[in-house]
Parts: structure tokens; C-alpha cells; sequence
């Protein structure tokens, strides 16, 4: 079996389970399946060889699929990254979605999502700092992380918003403001991950957060 099949093999069992758009026909499942494992077949090859050393070619080879089928999905390799942005404004999304529902503290809420965050970058230093690298390196990724952090900051907003309103979140302060000071929160903690790659990157995320919950938070909330 060539390296590319036994990428493509080691993806398709990760991705086995990866939800479907409920209703969708076969062959758009087809599709959804076959852009989820370029996807992480490219993540796989950023993480080993940095964004910069991997190419199209080297993309599909390892997912075991033409060329003309990655432009199919992707304009270009800088977009592939654009699936990474989707999956991240998804956590932020149901995390918007638990806090309107009210059943959960907006603590909970923001605590579970900044662990969630944390999981695409963070499943290995090399893809955190491969991720990190592209930022410098591409302008138009840049553009596209930039255009959707703005987006995700907004769905954050809203969420303190919601813990002012139930005097979890000091009334005072700027909900945009805070939500952005989560942002690297987050962001931060990764890239020092990346470069120490020690101790794990939950139990960082975990101490980064408490104390910025303990900033945020009303007098006996802390």
C-alpha cells in the first residue's frame, strides 16, 4: 500500500462517523465525505511538513483522488483551511444555541466552548504551529480566518451579552470587547502550546480560562 493509501485509509476511518446533512441525497454525501478527507489529509500533511512544503499534488495523492478533484472543492490550497474556519464558527454557533436555550450557566457555556475551540488546532503541535505558520505566510488566509474570527466574535458577544442579562457577566463591561479577549485567550495559549508542547494542551486552556472567567465575572461568580 502506497503512503497515500494508507493516509487516505487512517482519515476515512477517522471520518467514518463525521455528521451528514440530515436528508441528503448519496451523492451529496459522496461529496461531503471526499471534502472531509482532503481536508484532514491536508491538516495530516501541514502538521509533518509545514503548510508552506505541501502541495496540491501531495494533497491529493494522500487522500487517493485526482487533482482536478480537489479544485471541485477548493480554490485553492489556502482554502482548505476555510473547512477548519467552519468547524470552529460551528462550536460557536450551538454555543449560542445552549445559551439561549438557558438550561446551562453561560460559565458552562463559554467554558465548554473554549475547551472546543482548541480541539481542530490542537490535535498535534505541528498542525498548531503548520496552522500559525499559514496565518504569516498567506495573505488570503489571513483574510478568510479574519473575515469569519469577526463573525464568531459577534455569536461570542451575544453570549455575554446573555450572562450580563443573568448577572453572571459584570453589566459594565464591552461584550464585543470580552468576546475578543476570549478569542486570544484561546489563540494564545495555542501558540505557546505549539512551541513547548508541554503540559497538555487541555489543562492550559483549562488555567487560561479561569482566569479569564475570573476577570469577567460578577462578585461571587468568580
Amino acid at each position: 500500500m502506497s503512503k497515500g493509501h494508507k493516509i487516505a485509509a487512517a482519515v476515512d476511518l477517522k471520518t467514518a462517523n463525521e455528521p451528514r446533512p440530515p436528508g441528503s441525497s448519496r451523492r451529496e454525501r459522496k461529496a461531503s465525505e471526499t471534502r472531509v478527507r482532503l481536508f484532514r489529509c491536508a491538516l495530516k500533511l501541514f502538521a509533518e511538513r509545514g503548510f508552506q512544503n505541501v502541495t496540491v499534488e501531495d494533497i491529493t495523492e494522500a487522500a487517493d483522488v485526482g487533482k482536478g478533484t480537489f479544485f471541485n472543492y477548493f480554490d485553492t490550497k489556502d482554502h482548505v483551511l476555510g473547512v477548519m474556519v467552519e468547524i470552529q464558527l460551528g462550536k460557536v454557533a450551538h454555543a449560542a444555541e445552549l445559551a439561549a436555550e438557558g438550561k446551562k450557566t453561560i460559565h458552562y457555556v463559554l467554558h465548554k466552548l473554549a475547551l472546543a475551540l482548541a480541539e481542530e488546532p490542537g490535535r498535534s503541535p505541528g498542525l498548531a504551529r503548520a496552522v500559525i505558520s499559514s496565518f504569516l505566510a498567506s495573505e488570503s488566509v489571513r483574510a478568510i480566518i479574519g473575515r469569519n474570527m469577526c463573525e464568531g466574535q459577534k455569536t461570542i458577544a451575544a453570549v455575554v451579552a446573555v450572562g450580563q442579562q443573568r448577572g453572571e457577566i459584570e453589566p459594565l463591561l464591552d461584550s464585543v470587547k470580552v468576546a475578543l479577549q476570549l478569542q486570544q485567550c484561546k489563540m494564545g495559549t495555542v501558540l505557546l502550546w505549539s512551541l513547548h508542547e508541554k503540559p497538555a494542551l487541555r489543562a492550559l486552556i483549562e488555567d487560561s480560562f479561569q482566569q479569564f472567567w475570573k476577570s469577567i465575572a460578577v462578585a461571587g461568580k468568580k
